[in-house]
This record gives C-alpha cells, structure tokens and sequence, in this order.
C-alpha cells in the first residue's frame, strides 16, 4: 500500500486499513528507526509505543523484523501495521452530540472543533467514535472495531458536518460516493491576506513533506491528485472569508492547499502563522455543507451547520476594524 493509505480519509475520502509504508531518503540514513516512525507519525506518539511496536514486530524493514536501534539505509523500505487498541480500550462514552440527521441508515453530526474523530494513539477517549457508539448502539462493522461506522474523516481543529454509516450496506454506499466524488462538501474558511481572484481552483498534487514528514505538502513526489475549488464570500483588506468545494479529500488538503497560494488559513497551527489576526483553538475552517444520496431511499440530502461562535468572533471582530 501507499505510504497515504493511512491518512486518505482526512476532509472526507475513505478510511483504510492501518498501514503506511515509507522510503527512506538519503538525508535521514543512519537515523534510529523509532526516531524516524516517532517524527514521521501524523499524530503525536510517544517514542517509547514505537518501540513497543517494533518490539512486538509491527515495524519492519525491507521486510524484516528490527531493533528500535537499527540505523537506516538510503532507500530502506519501513513497513508498520498499526495494531488495533485494545477493545477494551474503546468504550461508549456520554459525550453530547449536535446531530443534524439521523435514520436507521446514518446519521450526520456537527463536530466540535478540538474533538478527535476516532482513537489513535494519543487520543483513546473522549473521540466522535466513543460518542456515536453511546448514541447508536449500531453502526457499521467495516471499518472493525476502532473505527465503526466512520466513513471519512475531518481534522482535530476543524469543526463542522461529518457522516457515519449504521450499517455496512450504507457504509458502503457513502464509500461508494466519495470515492466517485459525488458528496457535496462545501467548507467556510478565513484566510490570510487579500484573495485577488473572486474564483478560483487550486490544482496541485499533495504528498508528504520532504523536510518534515509530520506535515503534507503540494509535490509532484508519492504524491495523489488533489482538487480544491474557492470563492471569495467577504474580504476585510488583509483576510478573506471563502467557500471552498472539495472535489477530492486529501489529507490536510484545504490547509495545504490554502498555504500553497499564499493564503494560509487564520488559526492555522502547522501550516499558517497568523500575523496579527488569531483565532483560539485551530485553524478558521468549518465543514459547512454535507451533500450525498441517501444509501436506501436514493434521495438526494443536503444538511448545513452554522458558523461555530468561535468563527462567528472572529468575523465580528474583522468587521468591526
């Protein structure tokens, strides 16, 4: 498998399987193996799990088994099957949740900014996940036990519109749509600086960073098709109020593909130091709008989610300047 097929599933394309392959670059030969898969890893881990995964054999290289002190070669091919956690780990929790619909075959929630949407590690609890199975009590099994009913995914600091299946024929209907690129996700976003175009599309290929394998960026290198169309709603001289229309869903795909123009997201942590304009708690980007055909009726639903008060804020304060 690719070295994204773990984190495909960000701003809404399928989930697959755990899985990520690497290549190892000229730059970080002689480099420790737990040091390379610690910085590599998407979300925040701890150096000592890695090392309990290449002890327990979930990391190899070139298709061996290693120590955590195996010193890497040009070229080395690093493979890690993530471990499932513990099922015991994984529990329903009474954590509330704003659902703008639900039936017998999914169900759409408005997700908080700061709530993760399924465990990882660094995260057990206190996920959408562990939300939805208190609610449900029945959600597809195909995604297996950590991550039921999840069809796609948004990121931590990003609130807004997200859909789980309930049963595994609708889960694989909504795949089915994503895939094909057919479900409307219209996001709203305040960027940074003055966007000259009142339209636009940004067509770039996103694949990992070379300088820092933690974040994504546009290159033609292991990298996947990546589509993003904007129109400017509001401009306040040195920020921008967008919608902005996914037609694929890669990983940190609107972020990135924000900073790439020159206009990086406000709030944006990794991939936009705001310059006098702040927002706590993320970056200024929320799902907004959820289109898709209803996996047992055919019938086209489109649902939307307000502005939450943190963005609202902001947008108050623009205006008021």
């Amino acid at each position: 498998m690719s070295m994204d097929a773990r984190n495909e599933g960000a701003e809404g394309e399928a989930v697959e399987n755990d899985i990520v392959v690497w290549a190892v670059q000229e730059e970080y030969a002689r480099q420790r193996i737990d040091k390379y898969v610690t910085e590599a890893w998407e979300e925040e881990i701890s150096r000592s799990q890695v090392q309990q995964w290449i002890e327990a054999g979930h990391v190899t290289v070139n298709g061996r088994m290693v120590k955590a002190n195996y010193k890497l070669s040009t070229g080395d091919s690093i493979n890690v099957m993530v471990p499932e956690p513990e099922t015991s780990e994984l529990t329903p929790e009474d954590i509330p949740l704003n659902i703008a619909y639900e039936d017998a075959d999914v169900i759409v929630v408005n997700k908080p900014r700061g709530m993760v949407v399924h465990p990882a590690a660094g995260h057990p609890s206190g996920t959408l996940v562990n939300a939805l199975m208190y609610h449900c009590k029945d959600l597809s099994g195909i995604n297996g036990e950590i991550r039921p009913g999840i069809v796609h995914r948004i990121d931590k600091d990003t609130s807004g519109l997200i859909m789980a299946a309930k049963n595994d024929a609708s889960h694989n209907s909504l795949a089915a749509q994503l895939k094909a690129h057919s479900v409307t996700r219209r996001y709203l976003a305040v960027v940074q600086g003055n966007v000259a175009h009142d339209q636009g599309t940004v067509d770039a290929p996103i694949g990992r960073d070379p300088h820092d394998r933690k974040l994504y960026t546009v290159t033609e290198k292991n990298s996947k098709t990546a589509v993003t169309h904007f129109t400017v709603l509001e401009r306040f001289g040195d920020c921008t109020l967008l919608q902005l229309q996914l037609e694929t869903g890669r990983t940190h795909q609107i972020r990135v593909h924000m900073k790439f123009i020159g206009h990086p997201l406000v709030g944006d942590p990794v991939y936009g130091r705001s310059k006098g304009i702040f927002m706590e708690g993320g970056q200024a980007l929320h799902a907004a709008i959820l289109g898709f055909i209803h996996p047992s009726t055919e019938e086209y639903l489109e649902f939307s989610a307000p502005l939450p008060e943190d963005m609202e804020e902001l947008l108050a304060r623009l205006r008021s300047r």
